[in-house]
């Protein structure tokens, strides 16, 4: 019998990766390339929708050489990508109408403040469980379909389609024939209502976004057509945000267990099964994933905009390290900070705080501080940051965090993780498989088409690679997380109103 396997597409924000998995749930080849990114103007941030594709459709080839596979053994394909970034296009041409707008773009700054002022502001983010911030895809439609010429009434006539990064893939990977987005991208648009898991009406219109551009919505886990182009032949079986794939490759699908995944910025997410719960302490309400005539589970996120960013910061900015491993190195040469603390709200802060006027800040300074003692207030950073987000968890959920499962490429440093289970005081695990987003896309695929029988099945694929166990003296604990708390109420205010 010819082995089967399942390839994900992780669509990210600096590169799209291919790769195949086996039955067990390994890396049996991975084909990856890096796309262009555009800055046209302070604090925007585009991606060139059309060198993405191409880059899929030379990708594929390639990691099926690389496997030493042919197209007819791959039984599924599942889509992984970059959350909120938003492209619109023509739908005859398939040409989109200008660059995508990314996730940490902040154009719509004003557009959001002035829309989070409108006397019906709150009933949106009841409907769609998010605060109103430049994060989300849905004031990004408003303001393209506001600065591009003759767009709306194009959208208005159905001569444009919009949609996130998954969709557009789906889009052409189907020759133009499926026009889909999945719950979890939807949840991350402010037009979704989170409970009815369709499109707001009232959302539509308080955004001003006509329902006629948008993708229908579908489970996670299910059917989105079978790849003409590509991947020709292969059912694609799943699409799921970066995050949300992460923490279904960490096979968290029991409420309480949690993911962090630790890259440019890092994502906390808890699994809150198929309770939707609202957030009083500056968390998401998100859709976890759904598995196609399933109720769907949801999950509380924290997102924190500057971990791995930090490191690169003090790496290019700074140049105190040639490269990015060296931090763990140089925060060993002391035995703690020495009273420095570094916020890196370097634009904003995001959960559980959600301040973008605040600014990065250094503080503690004294003749004492070495390049050591910053380093390791680099790292402390990630970890204070996180102990903030699973302490809003905690209080918003009823539920208490009893491990902490982690991925993504900061989790090589081993210092950083024993800090991070020492301020959270819970164990902290890393996966022997370390690509978790594009091996939860792949999971939810090859389950879509019973290339694995059941969550219990995927369960079985998991694997400690590593574990650290809290060490700190609570005393010590208590008096740092103190002291890091006073340090990011000095980051607040920063930025004046104009």
């Amino acid at each position: 019998m010819t082995e089967k396997y399942v390839i994900a597409i992780d669509q990210g924000t600096t590169s799209t990766r291919c790769i195949v998995f086996d039955r067990r749930g390994q890396l049996v080849s991975l084909a990856q390339q890096e796309h262009k990114q555009h800055f046209p103007k302070p604090g925007w941030v585009e991606h060139d929708a059309m060198e993405i594709w191409r880059n899929v459709e030379r990708l594929a080839p390639r990691v099926l050489r690389r496997a030493g596979i042919e197209l007819s053994q791959v039984a599924a394909l599942g889509i992984a990508n970059q959350r909120e970034t938003t492209v619109i296009w023509d739908r005859l041409t398939g040409v989109p109408v200008g660059r995508a707008i990314i996730w940490q773009d902040t154009r719509t700054d004003a557009l959001v403040h002035a829309l989070a002022s409108s006397p019906t502001a709150a009933d949106i983010s009841d409907i769609s469980g998010l605060p109103f911030a430049t994060y989300f895809s849905g004031p990004r439609l408003r303001w393209m379909l506001d600065h591009t010429p003759g767009l709306r009434s194009r959208a208005e006539r159905g001569e444009v389609l919009c949609g996130t990064m998954e969709t557009w893939l789906i889009w052409n990977l189907t020759g133009r024939r499926r026009h889909a987005t999945d719950v979890t991208n939807a949840s991350r648009t402010m037009l979704l209502d989170i409970r009815s898991l369709d499109w707001s009406p009232e959302a539509c219109e308080f955004f001003g976004i006509p329902r006629a551009m948008l993708p229908e919505v579908q489970a996670s886990v299910g059917d989105f057509g079978t790849a003409t182009e590509a991947f020709p032949g292969v059912r694609i079986g799943a699409a799921l945000g970066d995050q949300q794939a992460a923490l279904f490759g960490q096979t968290c699908f029991n409420p309480g267990e949690a993911k962090c995944t630790y890259g440019t910025g890092s994502f906390l997410l808890l699994n809150t099964g198929t309770e939707l719960v609202r957030s009083e302490h500056g968390l998401l309400t998100t859709v976890a994933y759904q598995i196609d005539g399933e109720p769907a589970a949801y999950a509380l996120e924290g997102s924190i905009a500057i971990t791995g960013s930090l490191v690169q910061w003090f790496r290019d900015q700074l140049e105190l390290i040639s490269s990015a491993p060296e931090i763990e190195t140089l925060a060993r040469t002391v035995a703690d900070n020495g009273g420095c603390y570094i916020v890196p709200a370097f634009s904003g802060l995001y959960a559980p705080h959600w301040r973008s006027e605040a600014r990065g800040v250094i503080v503690g300074l004294t003749s004492y501080i070495t390049k050591g003692h910053l380093a390791r207030a680099v790292l402390e950073a990630t970890a204070w940051q996180t102990r903030e987000v699973v302490d809003a968890m905690n209080t918003d959920s009823g539920l208490t965090l009893t491990t902490l499962r982690t991925d993504g490429g900061m989790t090589a440093d081993n210092l950083l993780m024993q800090m991070i289970a020492d301020v959270l005081d819970v164990p902290v695990v890393r996966p022997l498989a370390v690509e978790t987003v594009s091996l939860g896309a792949a999971y939810a695929a090859g389950l879509a088409v019973g290339y694995w029988p059941d969550l219990d099945g995927l369960r079985q694929n998991w694997h400690i690679a590593g574990q650290w166990l809290p060490t700190m003296n609570p005393t010590t604990r208590q008096t740092e997380y103190t002291n890091w708390r006073r340090a990011v109420e000095r980051t607040f205010d920063w930025i004046q109103p104009t």
